[in-house]
């Protein structure tokens, strides 16, 4: 993707990151859908609706499924409720939780059992269960948090673990305790990003990675989002006296502060678009969503 000498916005280039090991993954997820009684579809909560892959959910409809919306913590608490909201009117299962918090994650294996039983009696009004045991698939986007779930579900490094997308490249059992079982897959992202919208976001989230994403467009992005949420977070961690600055003034003081600075105190700004970046990814620039729920 081409970078632009303009530092303040993004051109109308499509997002497209496929390779081809995603491709036999979503496969293969397909035709093991059979082994499992239910699907956990990881999602990230600042993007409920971009983080979801149309493709992943083709052949599901007999599947049990339940949402987890991973990275509360990174989240806009006003826009969450909102978003649950939304769910709950769908009648779609799901779970908004932050991944390093074990109060959350014990919700998980209750809350996806309850789902297959009560599929399972729906199915047949005269079923009893005979059995504790409980097989689940889990899915999602990379870098949405899903291996970091995986391990806490395990409580041991049952998979590798980092901030880089696409880290899992085969599917994989692991016994999460006597009862359960959950097959593990790699990050599958959908074939096409048709919305530059959507694609911003997914870079933003570090779905997509930053050598196949624009860094500049990207970090762009972020801060005009930020300056048009008037996120008092973004303005006190870079010292910004106004939102009324202009993009290039903004991206000279966040220079100035941060010490991003060539020789002869020039603003660097390549470094500035990866320490914006690198500080909305840990938080450190506010909790956020990207977007309120769809309209019905």
């Amino acid at each position: 993707m081409k970078r632009q000498n303009d530092p303040s916005g993004p051109s109308k280039a499509l997002f497209n990151w496929f390779p081809g090991h995603m491709a036999k993954a979503l496969r293969e997820i397909k035709q093991r859908l059979k082994l499992v009684d239910i699907v956990l579809e990881i999602r990230d909560a600042r993007a409920p609706l971009a983080t979801a892959n149309p493709a992943l959910n083709e052949g599901l409809e007999s599947k049990c499924k339940l949402i987890l919306l991973n990275k509360v913590n990174l989240s806009d608490p006003l826009m969450v409720k909102a978003w649950s909201h939304w769910f709950d009117e769908r009648g779609e299962p799901y779970l908004f939780l932050n991944c390093f918090e074990k109060s959350s994650l014990n919700k998980v294996i209750k809350m996806a059992q309850d789902i297959v039983e009560k599929n399972r009696l729906k199915c047949d009004p005269n079923y009893v269960s005979t059995s504790n045991k409980l097989k689940m698939m889990i899915v999602g986007l990379p870098n949405t948090g899903k291996s970091t779930i995986i391990n806490q579900l395990a409580n041991k490094g049952a998979t590798k673990v980092a901030d880089k997308p696409g880290l899992t490249k085969m599917q994989q059992w692991i016994k999460i305790s006597e009862d359960v079982e959950l097959l593990d897959t790699p990050g599958v992202m959908p074939s096409q990003v048709e919305r530059l919208e959507y694609g911003l976001w997914l870079s933003a989230i570090h779905a997509i990675p930053d050598d196949i994403a624009d860094e500049q467009m990207t970090a762009m992005f972020i801060i005009n989002h930020l300056k048009e949420r008037k996120s008092e977070d973004f303005l006190k961690r870079y010292k910004i006296p106004s939102f009324d600055l202009s993009d290039e003034e903004m991206l000279r003081q966040i220079a100035k502060i941060r010490g991003c600075l060539k020789q002869k105190g020039e603003p660097d700004f390549e470094r500035v678009y990866k320490l914006v970046l690198a500080e909305f990814r840990t938080g450190e620039l506010g909790r956020t969503c990207f977007k309120l729920p769809p309209i019905r």
